[in-house]
């Protein structure tokens, strides 16, 4: 049984570092996406506003 919580012992710093990375990964993803639908958005309404802007 000591052998089984020295296993565990050696594989929760690992794991707690794959969830953090994860974690910012998953933030860093969002944000972009987030960041990507507005300047679509921005753009969106700027085409609207200039007449002519959508031949382009």
């Amino acid at each position: 049984m000591d052998t089984f919580w020295a296993v565990i012992a050696g594989l929760i710093p690992s794991v707690g570092v794959g969830l953090l990375f994860w974690f910012a990964m998953r933030k860093i993803m969002r944000a972009d996406r987030n960041e990507r639908a507005a300047l679509e958005r921005e753009e969106d309404s700027v085409r609207a506003t200039v007449p002519g802007a959508s031949d382009q």
